[in-house]
């Protein structure tokens, strides 16, 4: 037990009272008299980029936890910095003349001097240049390090021009892709179009991308005519023409009847049928002519029509008379020529009796002979040829024939003399019955210029 000084307390008094120190209450710190200090030992960087200073516990002044990178908390020694680390991400990090930044660490990166910091750097530093290139001098660095920073520039500068002109091309590109789609999408051959995307980022012009899209199989499969017209020395058309004339003969066979197999549409609405009138440079005119010349004066016609058409051409069958006449190597003309000849000899044919053959037929073509005049003549001389060769063999007189009659009917060569063979049996045959002639009235009574 202490004794008790009478001149004040004794040393384990006052030991004993050194042992409890009392807080002593701020009223400007907020805290009560019983609060503990706060007293800062590291400082942490949340995620955020926020600094808090932290004590020994890691609690924060206002007792929470903060949760980031930790970092020694700077000391009260005056931070001064004499330079700049610029990190490889490009974070400019100024440091002392320890190289240490004002948290402590000690970044890493080229060293550039802070301005107005002409000394203080540790002796042996180095400047390390954005290349990785180390400099002892500083002033060689700087200029080093000018150049390079002024070449990255240009070189920013060139890669966003690059960069937009690129941009500007592609649109571009876009643009004149759509357009020429449109184009052939409106009449269905917009497949056509779609695989020249790929050259959109070329920064084609509507002209380019149709020179590319005539050179794609699809397309020349879906124009071959057109290939064939530069063979024969004709022009190419254009993609409208080509589609304008296929809609052409497609009116025109519909006009005339004709089964939707001629002009029925394949692959991107080709029409096989109308390669050949294309190739062949038909108009759709000619197109026309040819098809009523095989309706109207071939299939409608009378059947002697047909059957001297066969005869007279055997390469010419019933089923593909339409097929003949619609074939363009067959020429629009021979085909009218052939047809005449074959309307003469079934206009003979139509008559009981007689015969015809192809050389008269084309004889009587080149006289100027058509179906209205054989015809007439026809039905002239088969009305008097059978009495007219039984006169010439009862008067024992030359033979009246076929021929006879055809070349005083249809005014050919020996049309005189076969005219007075005609009238000489007639004549007769008057003075055998009292002036009267057995063929009084009848066709070979009459004595007209161009028949009997």
């Amino acid at each position: 037990m202490a004794i008790t000084d009478v001149n004040g307390p004794t040393r384990a008094d006052k030991a004993e009272s050194a042992k409890f120190v009392p807080s002593i209450y701020d009223p400007r710190s907020g805290n009560t008299p019983d609060s503990p200090v706060f007293t800062p030992v590291a400082i942490v960087v949340t995620q955020s980029g926020e600094r808090i200073e932290i004590d020994a516990s890691g609690k924060s002044a206002s007792g929470g936890t903060p949760v980031g990178s930790t970092k020694p908390l700077p000391s009260n020694t005056a931070f001064t910095p004499v330079a700049t680390i610029i990190t490889q991400s490009g974070e400019e990090i100024e440091v002392d003349a320890s190289g240490k930044s004002a948290d402590g660490s000690v970044p890493v990166g080229s060293t550039k001097k802070v301005a107005g910091a002409g000394k203080g750097l540790p002796v042996g530093s180095t400047f390390t240049a954005t290349d990785g290139k180390v400099f002892t001098d500083e002033a060689a660095f700087s200029t080093y390090q000018a150049s390079l920073n002024t070449q990255a520039t240009a070189k920013a500068t060139a890669a966003q021009e690059a960069a937009a002109a690129a941009e500007e091309k592609i649109r571009k590109g876009q643009s004149a892709y759509s357009l020429l789609f449109s184009q052939f999408d409106q009449n269905g051959l917009g497949a056509l179009v779609e695989p020249l995307k790929q050259f959109i980022q070329d920064g084609l012009s509507e002209a380019e991308f149709t020179l590319r899209l005539r050179e794609t199989d699809a397309y020349k499969k879906r124009f071959a005519a057109n290939a064939q017209r530069v063979a024969k020395g004709l022009s190419s058309l254009s993609e409208a023409e080509y589609i304008g004339m296929e809609d052409q003969y497609q009116n025109v066979m519909r006009q005339y009847g004709l089964p939707e197999t001629y002009y029925s549409r394949g692959e991107m609405g080709k029409q096989e049928g109308f390669e050949k009138f294309i190739a062949g440079d038909v108009s759709a005119v000619e197109l026309e002519d040819r098809i009523s010349t095989a309706q109207k004066r071939v299939l409608n016609a009378n059947p002697e029509v047909t059957q001297a058409l066969k005869q007279f051409y055997p390469d010419i069958t019933n089923s593909d008379i339409l097929a003949y006449t619609l074939d363009p190597k067959n020429a629009i003309e021979n085909i009218k020529r052939k047809v005449t000849a074959a309307e003469i000899g079934g206009a003979a044919l139509s008559q009981a009796g007689l015969t015809t053959n192809l050389a008269r037929a084309e004889e009587l073509q080149k006289y100027g002979v058509d179906k209205a005049a054989a015809t007439e003549g026809y039905s002239a001389i088969g009305g008097g040829l059978q009495r007219g060769s039984q006169l010439a063999a009862i008067y024992g007189q030359s033979p009246y024939t076929q021929s006879t009659a055809e070349a005083e009917v249809f005014k050919l060569s020996g049309q005189q003399e076969a005219r007075k063979q005609r009238q000489k049996v007639t004549g007769l045959e008057k003075a055998t019955f009292g002036g009267q002639s057995g063929v009084t009235g009848g066709a070979l009574a009459r004595d007209r210029a161009g028949g009997y």
